[in-house]
């Protein structure tokens, strides 16, 4: 009895010192409570409190939610919070913080301008507690807008960290969470457009995972997915290329499939977007270097076109009457990008050595001399091959019933 009613002293009197306290005050009582309670349990900080620990954790919320814009001791503040919300057998803890509007507090912090990277990771780092708590706070996350601003927070941040804990809370979101599954996918898709190489990688990696739950795929994913073929960074190329095997199992696969071949033969439009304006090139500054994003894609296109034809015969058999041999021999004739040819000439050759006829066809486009070139060395022909051979590649006719016969 005598050491509870000590506890229960002592904590009269932490109250007090911060309820009078000034910020440096209250941050120094923040940092010895980190000291001494990191891991404890709800039971454990019950005691240390007297039995009145939520009256604790009352002033901190507040002082949160009164101070979190200008940035006081928010990282304290968020810090004490994660040693309540991860309590073991403090699950009235995690309560409280919501019934207060702590699941809105925490998405703000993540959104302002003026909040740290370290703080957004720590608020995205207990939101990621509370989502994991049950459906039904993946739902409340959800009700609060937290899909886009999480969303947007992956797309403009700069810290690496940030943008994983992102990753982990967006999935979250969409397990087990069939009322908002939906919604998460489509805030996936909207950032396959994102200007952050980063955050294109995780939403695919997130896409992946979410599209077997979600099962129906969108179309409004082909256009952005395909689109970024034509990066130059090679994790974010390889996890589209991965998605686009995935979803041949899905509705939108012959729209993949269309656009994979359209992409071959870049149109002059889509060449002149990506041209270097006239006025950068002015005041005596270099010229901007490296392959146009269209011929990137191109390449990438037949890179991916080559895997998908050996993933299964029905997918190369479609994609011959898609006249696919055509295009694939024009972008082995473009002679501004070697990967350009390379890919589409190993992806050609297997289609040869696999369909008689589409042999024949190529063969007869070719003429002789080509055709043996080529037979004999398609990764390197782009090394050797003349104007006219180029010309000969760029202007083929195919007969596309005779390739896919």
């Amino acid at each position: 009895m005598p050491h509870s009613q000590s506890a229960v002293s002592k904590v009269q009197i932490l109250l007090q010192k911060w309820d009078k306290g000034s910020a440096l005050v209250r941050g120094e009582i923040l940092v010895n409570f980190l000291k001494n309670s990191v891991g404890k349990t709800g039971p454990e900080l019950e005691q240390e409190f007297g039995q009145a620990a939520s009256l604790f954790l009352t002033r901190l919320t507040a002082w949160l939610r009164l101070t979190y814009m200008m940035g006081n001791c928010i990282n304290l503040q968020l810090k004490t919070l994660h040693v309540f919300l991860t309590a073991t057998s403090g699950h009235h803890f995690m309560a409280e913080f919501i019934e207060v509007g702590g699941v809105l507090t925490l998405l703000e912090i993540t959104g302002l301008k003026q909040s740290t990277e370290s703080d957004k990771c720590d608020a995205l780092k207990l939101l990621i507690v509370i989502a994991s708590a049950g459906r039904q706070y993946k739902e409340l996350i959800c009700e609060s807008y937290g899909i886009r601003s999480v969303a947007e927070c992956l797309a403009k941040s700069k810290s690496e960290d940030t943008q994983d804990h992102c990753r982990i809370l967006l999935q979250l979101l969409a397990q087990g969470n069939p009322k908002y599954g939906i919604q998460v996918y489509k805030g996936l898709i909207a950032l396959l457009p994102s200007t952050s190489p980063k955050a294109q990688q995780m939403a695919l990696q997130n896409l992946r995972i979410v599209q077997p739950i979600v099962k129906s795929a969108s179309t409004s994913l082909v256009e952005p997915l395909l689109n970024l073929l034509a990066t130059v960074h090679l994790e974010v190329q390889y996890e589209a290329i991965e998605f686009v095997r995935e979803l041949m199992d899905y509705d939108i696969e012959v729209q993949l499939l269309e656009g994979l071949v359209r992409a071959l033969h870049p149109t002059r439009e889509e060449m002149l977007r990506n041209q270097p304006k006239l006025a950068e090139a002015l005041d005596g500054a270099p010229p901007l270097s490296g392959p146009l994003p269209a011929f990137i894609k191109q390449a990438a296109a037949a890179k991916t076109i080559g895997i998908l034809s050996r993933d299964t015969s029905s997918i190369a058999e479609q994609l011959l009457r898609m006249r696919v041999i055509q295009q694939l021999m024009y972008a082995m004739g473009n002679v501004d990008y070697a990967d350009s040819q390379r890919q589409a000439a190993l992806t050609l050759e297997y289609l040869v050595r696999i369909f008689p006829s589409v042999n024949e066809a190529v063969k007869q486009a070719m003429g002789e001399e080509l055709y043996e070139l080529f037979m004999n060395n398609a990764e390197n022909l782009y090394m050797s091959l003349n104007a006219v051979q180029a010309d000969v590649l760029v202007s083929n006719k195919v007969s596309s019933s005779t390739a896919a016969a």
